[in-house]
């Protein structure tokens, strides 16, 4: 999501570097065919922004007359910025996902302040991901889409990073706009090789890459020449870095965005022992790498649990300071740049963030029919409390409680919402941290792993389906059980969150046999409470 219009929302205006920097945004995570579990390539996408209403969103595909014309409205403001025309054929998306099993994720990065904000033109970062998910068969396809409207109509977004999967191969893309006055973007997309995984989280992160190598990287004709001509690179082709050049890290890009990064290497590959020096901003330590070799193939589940990460275990865990209160909560409200009597502070800005609006997993799987073999989990709020549940890329509607528009919006609370019914659990989860949310990991652990139980019978039936009555069948049988698999979902987690306001109300413990119950704090809580105020609430020693 963009970070103007997080700085705008938020007013996180602090500096703490002459560069200053701001600590919103999103993660993404990808995994190649060969480091899955499964065969599938998988990317992940949190899409974090504090006025982002969880939803997902649903595009029917189509045929389209010659003059047509699409208007481009800018994802984050819904601000009109003009219109291009139309392709002639169009493919259905789901989500982030299009019928062709082609997903797309990004994280923003701003770039280096004479360009960041963009050039002149009419497309945005959210408006290229849609439309390439409307006119691409395969990831390769949806670079070109991106780059070529670009130097066409021109891009008027911040830096940006784009994960882009098909089938058989994912890609990172970084892309940013040629300052004012100026059309186009400057760019470069690298495969990853078979058997990686890798993660970009607000940061650019491709430095070299192979030069007039098109099976292994891709790049604007003047990706060097332009940094060239403006004073911003004075070596070698070879020695040129994108990231050093156009989005050099700063403090904040290293601990609130590359942590992230290291966070997901760390976790996936332990045997690495990859250092935490460089993401504290050592000076002198070594950058992480593009990519690594998870020590271990990784499954779905693997996948979910890394975007449910809060650096635990590690000096960066939230839920072992006094932030984090007596229930050992790790999370903490904004701002995340604050100072006390003069001198300057952070809170970590760890992977599930409380301010997520959706986020998924997707499986795009060779050797299945594009119906069957797409499929998103998808979730809404805080990655740590949602549910994943099943989408698949060949389904023709969406669940009322999860669709575009059909289940309230932001300004209103309703029922009828999965965004609000999950963002009242969690909000709710937030106040007693550490005993609530055992209650809710054992719900969600019961239907995650029923959807997952589930998962083969449900793709034996649709792919039955297919060969008898043709891909019209599966795609019918698809729909009805993701739409009513999503809203049963909203229903239980409203039970859930009734559940827990009866079990935990009024900081009381109810036992489910009519007894009540008044858990003391930690000792270790009190021990911080007689080390603030001790004098004040001690009892005195009465003499016998």
């Amino acid at each position: 999501m963009s970070l103007t219009l997080r700085r705008a929302a938020l007013a996180l205006t602090t500096t703490l570097l002459a560069g200053g920097f701001s600590a919103q945004a999103c993660t993404n995570i990808l995994v190649t065919k060969g480091a899955s579990r499964d065969g599938s390539t998988m990317i992940t996408y949190a899409a974090d922004s504090h006025t982002l209403y969880g939803e997902l969103y649903f595009k029917a595909g189509g045929r389209h007359a010659a003059g047509t014309q699409r208007d481009i409205v800018e994802w984050d403001t819904q601000k009109p910025l003009g219109r291009i025309p139309e392709a002639p054929v169009t493919y259905t998306r789901v989500g982030n996902m299009n019928e062709h099993q082609v997903c797309i994720g990004e994280t923003t990065f701003g770039g280096r302040k004479e360009i960041a904000e963009g050039g002149e033109g009419t497309l945005d970062y959210g408006s290229l991901i849609y439309i390439a998910l409307e006119r691409s068969r395969t990831a390769r396809e949806a670079i070109q889409v991106i780059t070529s409207l670009v130097q066409e109509y021109g891009y008027v977004s911040e830096g940006e990073s784009f994960s882009i999967a098909d089938k058989e191969e994912a890609w990172i893309l970084d892309m940013i706009g040629k300052g004012k006055g100026e059309k186009g973007a400057v760019w470069v997309a690298v495969k990853l090789p078979d058997g990686t995984i890798s993660a970009h989280a607000n940061q650019s992160r491709i430095r070299s890459f192979p030069l007039n190598r098109p099976s292994e990287a891709l790049y604007a004709k003047d990706v060097i020449s332009f940094a060239r001509a403006k004073g911003w690179f004075k070596g070698e082709d070879k020695d040129f870095s994108f990231a050093d050049t156009y989005a050099k890290p700063d403090f904040g890009g290293l601990r609130f965005c590359e942590a992230r990064v290291w966070s997901v290497f760390r976790r996936a590959a332990p045997s690495l022992k990859l250092p935490i020096d460089y993401v504290k901003g050592v000076p002198g330590a070594a950058p992480m790498p593009l990519y690594i070799r998870p020590d271990q193939k990784l499954g779905v589940q693997d996948v979910m649990a890394l975007m449910r990460d809060h650096y635990e275990g590690t000096e960066f865990d939230m839920s072992q300071d006094l932030g984090a209160g007596p229930y050992k909560l790790p999370y903490r409200w904004r701002p995340m740049e604050w100072k006390v009597d003069g001198q300057s502070y952070i809170h970590e800005r760890a992977i599930s963030t409380q301010q997520t609006g959706f986020s998924f997993v997707s499986q795009s799987r060779a050797g299945m029919p594009d119906p069957i073999g797409g499929l998103l989990w998808f979730g809404v709020d805080d990655t740590f409390t949602t549910v994943y549940f099943p989408v698949y890329c060949g389904i023709q509607a969406t669940p009322k409680t999860w669709g575009e528009g059909t289940s309230g919006n932001f300004n209103q609370f309703s029922w009828g919402s999965a965004h609000w019914v999950f963002n009242f659990v969690s909000n709710w989860t937030y106040s007693r941290w550490s005993d609530m949310i055992v209650d809710l990991q054992k719900v969600q652990r019961e239907l995650e792993g029923g959807y997952l139980t589930a998962q083969p019978a449900i793709e034996a039936e649709a792919l039955a389906r297919f060969k008898k009555d043709g891909p019209a069948a599966a795609r019918t049988f698809l729909t009805e059980y993701s739409c009513s698999t999503g809203d049963q979902l909203t229903h239980r987690w409203k039970e859930l969150g009734e559940t827990l306001m009866w079990k935990y109300m009024d900081g009381n413990v109810r036992d489910g046999k009519k007894g009540v119950t008044h858990p003391a704090y930690s000792q270790d809580w009190y021990r911080r409470i007689v080390k603030e105020h001790g004098e004040v609430v001690r009892v005195p020693a009465v003499a016998p």
